[in-house]
């Protein structure tokens, strides 16, 4: 643990549309949540990582640096990414160099003060020849379900099996998000609902097959290993970080049935922690779309390729809380995930890390999760930018 940075807080707001509410309130509500947990001031702060993906767009702030400046009244050095996890790397990075000891990460996001371009502006993460054609954000999840049965020989019956088996990802996470205080939605929702949004819509994936639009912030203050007792009892450390790309072209991949950012990054992580899959009880993955949960179990080892829908319709007919893989659990998105916690793209990151931060201490209410009377020793968070062009795989750890 001496090398390892640690997490000795974290803060977050509420997810969904916070129109009447400015982004530096959104930052600072998320910040003094943080900073009171660990009893931090500002002037202590070294450095701060924030990341945002539209900011600029949506709220004309062209260099989101000064913004920041200006609101912590800081002249420390100040980086801005397009994710959370991004951000937490860099600062990891910095901190096991020596550069800093205690840094802030945070991110932001305001996607719904622009609802008449918003959509316009998330084809900018497709690759151009998409962008030209049209190409919406939810087109590539349907073309990666057909590549999926397609490559693992889904036909028949088992067509309709696979698409029980999507429609229960939804619910579950639609369930946990009943728990989590800060979720976008607190609505139950059926099998039957996902099935009928779809027949609506007259395609593969529905209404209730894809995370939302959202606002929100979230925030964590990261440390030195040597300083972070002194502010915590309890430390989380960051055990394992890294990172991958793929193609902008998704179709010009080679795996249309996963995303190999994932593996590579999650192998290099898991390394660095001296993990295997098997050590990892909980993990928050980034389900943009119930194809993309699923997937997700399969690119980070948890099911073997092309098995994880008979494992998440096998799990779910008596849905305890957890998907079971070969007698072993595995808890996935207690918070309710991008599907029901909300998705504003810039600060999403940091509430998967947030919620794995709390798990870890025991400290997640309703959600906890306990096995053999002891909440879990490690958690991974999955997060991705863009259509899987960019994966960040964070292992964290009490020990």
């Amino acid at each position: 643990m001496q090398n390892n940075p640690a997490i000795v807080s974290v803060g977050r707001t509420k997810f969904g549309e916070h129109y009447g509410k400015k982004p530096e309130k959104l930052i600072e509500e998320a910040w003094l949540v943080a900073s009171n947990e660990c009893h931090l001031e500002r002037k202590n702060l070294e450095a701060c990582y924030l990341s945002d993906c539209f900011l600029p767009i949506t709220n004309k702030l062209g260099l989101e640096e000064g913004f920041l400046s200006e609101l912590t009244q800081l002249h420390v050095p100040m980086e801005v990414t397009s994710s959370v996890s991004a951000a937490l790397l860099a600062a990891c990075n910095a901190i096991k160099a020596g550069t800093y000891d205690t840094v802030l990460v945070g991110g932001i996001e305001k996607m719904t003060d622009r609802w008449d371009k918003i959509r316009d502006d998330l084809m900018l993460l497709e690759d151009p020849w998409s962008y030209y054609a049209g190409c919406t954000p939810e087109a590539n999840h349907e073309l990666m379900l057909r590549a999926y049965m397609n490559k693992y020989g889904i036909t028949g019956d088992n067509i309709e099996k696979l698409n029980l088996a999507l429609a229960k990802v939804a619910v579950k996470n639609h369930a946990h998000a009943l728990k989590n205080k800060f979720a976008q939605f607190h609505r139950r929702i059926t099998i039957e609902q996902v099935l009928s949004a779809r027949k609506n819509a007259r395609k593969p994936l529905g209404l209730y097959d894809f995370a939302p639009i959202s606002d929100g912030a979230s925030a964590l203050i990261l440390t030195s290993s040597s300083l972070a007792k002194k502010m915590t009892d309890h430390p989380i450390y960051v055990l394992g970080g890294s990172s991958a790309t793929d193609f902008l072209t998704f179709p010009s991949r080679e795996d249309l049935a996963g995303f190999s950012a994932t593996r590579n990054a999650m192998r290099k992580a898991l390394k660095m922690a001296n993990l295997s899959p098997l050590d990892i009880q909980l993990a928050e993955v980034y389900d943009q779309s119930t194809v993309m949960e699923l997937i997700s179990l399969e690119d980070l080892g948890f099911c073997e390729k092309g098995t994880a829908w008979t494992c998440i319709r096998g799990s779910c007919e008596d849905y305890d809380g957890y998907y079971e893989v070969h007698g072993k659990k595995i808890f996935v998105n207690m918070n309710g995930g991008l599907k029901a916690d909300g998705n504003p793209i810039g600060a999403t990151g940091g509430a998967q890390i947030f919620e794995v931060f709390k798990q870890l201490r025991n400290e997640a209410d309703e959600r906890q999760v306990i096995l053999n009377e002891n909440p879990p020793k490690f958690g991974c968070i999955q997060e991705l930018e863009g259509f899987g062009t960019k994966a960040y795989i964070t292992i964290l750890g009490d020990k």
